[in-house]
């Protein structure tokens, strides 16, 4: 992953659902503040419906801020559902362009920004091998405490962080190093089957969702079980499993226990807890990245 450096220029523009100017003025500030230039797309106080303008304005919003050589980065700036709608409407050679003066690195690659429904992104990119940002979004600023902050800042200007975590499930100790991947779990299930879909052999695979039926997080476990994803990871990992849902008659196991059921037959770690997703605290991952993971007996580092 290539980080921005002083000056470097974030486009903040809607994917999925609508955003407004007024309401980014806080995370435009952050930036300004951190020696970074922001400016908004057109879908900025766009509406079409839910959305932060049709189809066709949000794919050209995007496409054009793909093509400015004078962007750096784009950061999403609310997730919801939309994402899926543009994907095969954007051409992405634009990220390995080395065409820019300005640019100090011939391997340059713009900097996508953001999670939840920006799954979409960050799968497809890293099938493109192109590493990517899963990090809160613009609109979530005021409610992020510092940890989150802090730890964005760390990611988006290229010093390696640490994030520390009990080892509540006397995992053995054990050094591992490999990519992470991953995203949202519900939207990563959508993406079986597409081109979209990142190779996951060798891998770490990170999940979190919000607000599912526990028996469709089994569901979808499933589905990349038999779609033979699951069996060559070097490790999962898990952020949050935010409000889970359940019918009258319980389903009988939480989301950990889904997952720790159908992973029983793979010898790798399934590390729960991680400090990122729809949680208060999310912190910053370089998706495409190499993570370095310390299993000790009564905690497990994050180095990346």
């Amino acid at each position: 992953m290539n980080f921005l450096a002083k000056n470097a220029h974030i486009r903040i523009l809607c994917t999925a659902r609508c955003a407004f100017k007024k309401d980014l003025k806080p995370a435009q500030e952050l930036l300004e503040s951190w020696g970074l230039r922001v400016s908004y797309g057109k879908t900025i106080d766009a509406k079409y419906h839910q959305m932060g303008g049709d189809v066709a304005l949000r794919t050209a919003d995007f496409q054009n801020a793909l093509n400015d050589d004078d962007i750096d980065a784009i950061w999403i700036a609310r997730g919801g559902y939309g994402t899926v709608q543009l994907i095969d409407g954007i051409d992405f050679s634009a990220f390995t362009s080395t065409s820019s003066a300005h640019r100090a690195k011939a391997d340059f690659k713009k900097l996508i920004i953001g999670y939840s429904d920006v799954t979409v992104l960050h799968s497809h990119l890293q099938g493109l091998g192109i590493s990517t940002l899963h990090t809160f979004m613009p609109l979530e600023l005021k409610n992020k405490p510092q940890s989150s902050i802090d730890s964005f800042k760390t990611a988006l200007l290229g010093a390696s962080q640490t994030i520390e975590i009990q080892n509540e499930h006397q995992l053995k100790p054990q050094e591992l190093q490999a990519p992470i991947i991953g995203g949202n779990l519900s939207i990563l299930y959508s993406l079986l089957g597409y081109e979209s879909f990142p190779k996951t052999d060798g891998c770490f695979l990170f999940i979190e969702d919000i607000d599912e039926y526990l028996y469709h997080i089994e569901r979808m476990m499933y589905g990349l079980k038999r779609a033979g994803l699951l069996k060559n990871l070097k490790g999962i990992i898990v952020g949050g499993m935010s409000d889970m849902r359940d019918h009258e008659i319980p389903f009988g196991k939480n989301a950990q226990e889904i997952i720790t059921d159908l992973t029983a037959d793979y010898d790798y770690p399934i590390i729960f807890n991680f400090p990122a997703g729809h949680v208060k605290d999310n912190r910053s991952l370089k998706l495409g990245e190499e993570m370095q993971v310390s299993i000790l007996k009564d905690h497990i580092t994050f180095t990346y």
